[in-house]
């Protein structure tokens, strides 16, 4: 029997599979924040500036731009359920890599190869997400990405605890070791995919596979409406991820702290990051999209200002926290919004290009920083909040008009 042909879920195998789709995000993050959090050292060890730096830190969203456009391919071919298994561990070992680099070309090749397995992670934990979402007839989305972002914290705080105190070799095995187990774990959980048509989907969305297939869409086309929430989305990521890679240098660097104090921002960051996703949706369902996504955008720029102009390491930590809560619910929206209103196609090509701000967004903020100084190139991530802030009502008014049925 194919994937294609399995029964319905049962409830339980469902509430398996998202629990097991959960730890999958969660170890992703986790794997990604210890990674972040031993930037500073890997810097120092190999003497590097912020140009190489930023070069190093290119090759991971080039290694991931490798990937992903052929991943979902690969997720329609063997299913996401087995993409997801397999680009994880190739995920999880290649943490190792980085650390036994001897100099930047070796780190450039192995941040490369880190990048290219997270790519292909990410693409198919999402459609397993999709897969999953539908399995349960109700959105589980957020909470995955919430997921995500508890990982980072929990990579945050471990990271506290043993940078600075055992070899960062040392520390990454930690990690892989864990993760591994994770793995073996969630790996049998997951569900073949399918469209789950003796259940309504979630959210009234069309009924779509994770492969992006749907009869209404006969192909990709990048849309008005995709091209305006993909650039805010990229600009949210951009955001997103100049705050994971770049906050604990700025605390190292520009605040002088050292050790496991250097990651004070970065961990405030992810852990507002993961309450305000966490409870995601009850904002959602008070404020609505539109008004979450542009308030927490405003609230992202007010506190990177606090920290990038008051040289604190309290207030500094408090604004790195801000930045997180506003962030939270921004591309998790925009990904929802794609899906609800432009299917499969959309919200394929919303991510894609989202994904480029997070991956290719913290290496420019390196170039700029070696001629002007890393406050001052944190500001690109601060003006990318804003924009999302004005801009963001004409994305969400031209994706409801996209919505509307013909008369």
């Amino acid at each position: 029997m194919t994937d294609a042909q399995v029964a319905p879920y049962t409830p339980r195998h469902s509430e398996m599979a998202r629990q097991a789709l959960g730890l999958v995000f969660l170890t992703n993050g986790a794997v990604f924040g210890t990674w972040a959090v031993n930037i500073p050292s890997v810097r120092d060890a190999l003497n590097l500036n912020e140009t190489q730096v930023g070069l190093a830190l290119l090759a991971i969203g080039l290694g991931s731009l490798v990937t992903m456009p052929v991943t979902g391919g690969w997720t329609s071919r063997y299913g996401s359920h087995r993409v997801t298994l397999i680009s994880m561990f190739a995920f999880i070992f290649a943490l190792a890599l980085p650390f036994l680099a001897p100099n930047l070309l070796v780190l450039a090749l192995a941040l490369a190869v880190m990048g290219a397995a997270n790519g292909a992670m990410d693409v198919a934990m999402n459609a397993q997400g999709v897969t999953v979402e539908r399995a349960l007839a109700r959105p589980v989305m957020s909470r995955f990405h919430a997921y995500f972002s508890l990982g980072s914290v929990t990579g945050a705080l471990l990271g506290t605890v043993l940078v600075g105190r055992v070899p960062m070799l040392t520390h990454a095995l930690i990690v892989v070791a864990a993760a591994a187990l994770a793995a073996f774990w969630a790996g049998r959980r997951l569900l073949p995919d399918q469209i789950v048509a003796t259940s309504p989907s979630p959210a009234g969305q069309d009924q779509v596979s994770p492969s992006g297939k749907n009869n209404a869409h006969s192909g990709p086309r990048f849309s008005s409406a995709v091209v305006l929430l993909g650039t805010l989305c990229f600009l949210g990521m951009l955001s997103e991820g100049a705050n994971y890679d770049w906050a604990a240098l700025y605390f190292r660097d520009t605040l002088g702290l050292a050790g496991g104090s250097a990651t004070w921002g970065y961990t405030a960051f992810v852990i507002a990051m993961t309450l305000g996703r966490w409870f995601g949706d009850i904002v959602r369902t008070r404020l609505g999209d539109e008004r979450t996504v542009r308030g927490g955008a405003l609230l992202t720029a007010g506190g990177l200002a606090l920290a990038l102009l008051v040289r604190d390491p309290w207030l500094a930590t408090l604004g790195f926290a801000l930045s997180g809560l506003g962030l939270s619910n921004v591309v998790p929206v925009m990904y929802g919004t794609a899906g609800h209103a432009l299917a499969g196609h959309g919200i394929a090509q919303v991510a894609t290009i989202g994904y480029a701000g997070f991956l290719l967004g913290p290496p420019a903020i390196g170039f700029v920083a070696q001629h002007v100084g890393l406050p001052a190139a944190l500001g690109i991530a601060l003006a990318g909040a804003v924009i999302i802030a004005v801009f963001g009502g004409q994305a969400f008014a031209l994706v409801r008009k996209k919505a509307m049925p013909p008369s």
